[in-house]
């Protein structure tokens, strides 16, 4: 199994003479996930992506891509995931992932017309269309949440505060789960912060816990029209980040009626849909 952080040595430079340290980086490994469907007779695969990640909570990262991307719906139609050996290569099964879909699924060549390279700073890149990355988003709960300001002030610390590897390396991005009361449900790390996002939703789909509604998603990063969509898919009403979000984020959020949040930092955030669900 892959370990999330590689020592290295580095030259400190300061006020003073430089020192040689020992140091921690965030580590980063391509994985190639791939699946295999059809009848138990008949059964093919497809390589559906390589995406740079951080090594760890691998199952979690494929099960929340390929939901994420309107591939599957449950655990249900989920046979197993696991790594897997490539013939004719020595090395590398921890980074080749298969997830065996039960002989019910369909799969449409369709899916995979896009180009699925993924990299760790822009996740899914070179897709056919816009609408080809709406996959199956579904109108959010009826039932809307309600947030104080308060809460939001707080929750990038605790989200912070949790992050173990951050702590050691400072390179990785992080996604969070928190209930209306500000307390941290889940999270997950990664070089990627697409990859951290379908971490925690495949952690979700894994414990069968979605539609995650009642939670608020909270990212370490801005908000890509990506990290929206795959919110949306797993029926998260309202993102808070530290960052900006980009046009077309704010667009879908607004289309599919969901609040965001950008520049949540210490005592002020911007809000740029969805005010009904914040406490002001």
């Amino acid at each position: 199994m892959g370990v999330p952080v590689q020592p290295v040595e580095v030259i400190r430079v300061g006020s003073q003479s430089p020192e040689t340290k020992p140091d921690l980086v965030v580590s980063e490994e391509p994985l190639e996930i791939r699946i295999g469907h059809g009848e138990s007779d008949d059964r093919k695969q497809f390589s559906v992506s390589v995406t740079m990640r951080t090594p760890g909570n691998d199952e979690a990262l494929c099960l929340g891509f390929l939901f994420t991307e309107g591939i599957i719906n449950s655990m249900d139609e989920v046979i197993s995931v696991k790594y897997c050996e490539d013939l004719g290569r020595a090395e590398g099964m921890e980074n080749l992932m298969r997830v065996e879909l039960q002989p019910f699924v369909e799969i449409s060549d369709e899916q995979f017309k896009r180009n699925f390279y993924t990299t760790s700073s822009c996740g899914v890149c070179g897709k056919a269309s816009i609408d080809s990355i709406k996959v199956s988003c579904e109108a959010l709960s009826s039932e809307s949440i309600q947030v104080d300001k308060k809460v939001l002030f707080g929750l990038p610390d605790s989200l912070r505060s949790a992050q173990d590897v951050f702590k050691h390396t400072g390179g990785l991005h992080a996604s969070g789960l928190f209930d209306t009361e500000g307390q941290l449900i889940a999270h997950q790390e990664d070089v990627g912060r697409h990859n951290a996002l379908d971490k925690l939703i495949g952690e979700g789909l894994i414990k069968k816990t979605l539609p995650l509604s009642k939670s608020v998603l909270v990212l370490s990063g801005r908000i890509s029209f990506e990290l929206v969509q795959k919110a949306l898919r797993a029926g998260i009403q309202m993102i808070a980040a530290v960052g900006a979000p980009s046009s077309l984020a704010v667009n879908l959020a607004e289309e599919f009626g969901m609040t965001l949040i950008g520049f949540l930092k210490d005592d002020r955030f911007n809000v740029y849909t969805g005010k009904e669900r914040v406490t002001l």
